[in-house]
């Protein structure tokens, strides 16, 4: 197998999936994926196999595994992106220690691509919303759960309702017991995004916000609504990217 070197190389380290992508400074390539709970010294040698580089961001809201990662890697060095880390935004944040890394690079990488204000919609785990304001600065966010927990739940929690896969509903009615809840989901969270996208162009003074979505349900909550016009899969990527070569 060939060797591939890059400048970068960008981890983001969330709750369910561990990514893994070289970068220029420029550009960022195909990514790798890793279960977060099986990372480990073994897992890590496979996904970075064939990889050089120059220099790692890490973004890791999991602090037993961003350990892990950094011991790997050492003695390289490591950014690990934090409030301290050049950004190309500001923080208007009351404690910007409790900020997590990936909410901080989707704020850098939307405000590098789209200017501001805008919104950031990140369909992880939970459901993340990042603001940075007109100022340029990371003002705050808004928390809840995430599409698959919910459904999750319900299965785990109930005696009749299956696992289900996520996918545009056929209707709003549910004409089954599966057709009942991804409408529940899909209806439930455009409505949830929709109202609180509301309220933060109410907080900030503006009825036309720019709002940019990332991650794994980006694509499929975004087809229906109009308000959420730009996707972009790999924004917090990139958004370690642009951190890298800000701070390199």
């Amino acid at each position: 197998m060939s060797t591939t070197t890059a400048d970068f190389l960008l981890i983001d380290n969330s709750n369910s999936f561990t990514k893994f992508a070289l970068s220029t400074r420029d550009k960022v390539g195909p990514a790798r994926k890793l279960r977060t709970a099986e990372l480990d010294a073994s897992g890590l040698k496979n996904a970075l196999f064939g990889w050089r580089w120059n220099a790692t961001v890490l973004s890791s809201v999991v602090p037993a595994k961003g350990e892990v990662i950094a011991d790997f890697l050492s003695p390289a060095p490591v950014i690990r992106v934090g409030p301290k880390t050049k950004l190309g935004v500001g923080i208007d944040y009351p404690q910007p220690k409790t900020i997590g890394g990936d909410r901080l690079a989707n704020a850098a990488g939307a405000f590098a691509a789209f200017g501001a204000p805008i919104v950031v919609v990140d369909f992880g785990t939970a459901v993340t919303f990042d603001i940075v304001s007109a100022e340029g600065n990371y003002v705050g966010g808004v928390i809840a759960p995430g599409l698959e927990a919910m459904t999750d739940y319900l299965h785990q929690r109930t005696a009749l309702l299956p696992k289900i896969t996520l996918l545009e509903p056929p209707s709003a009615i549910g004409k089954s017991t599966k057709h009942a809840m991804l409408a529940g989901a899909v209806y439930g969270y455009r409505g949830l995004i929709r109202e609180i996208l509301q309220q933060i162009g109410k907080e900030l003074g503006t009825k036309k916000l720019p709002v940019v979505a990332t991650g794994g349900y980006a694509e499929l909550i975004a087809a229906g609504l109009p308000e959420m016009k730009r996707v972009v899969p790999d924004l917090t990527l990139d958004g370690l990217r642009i951190i890298g070569r800000l701070n390199s």
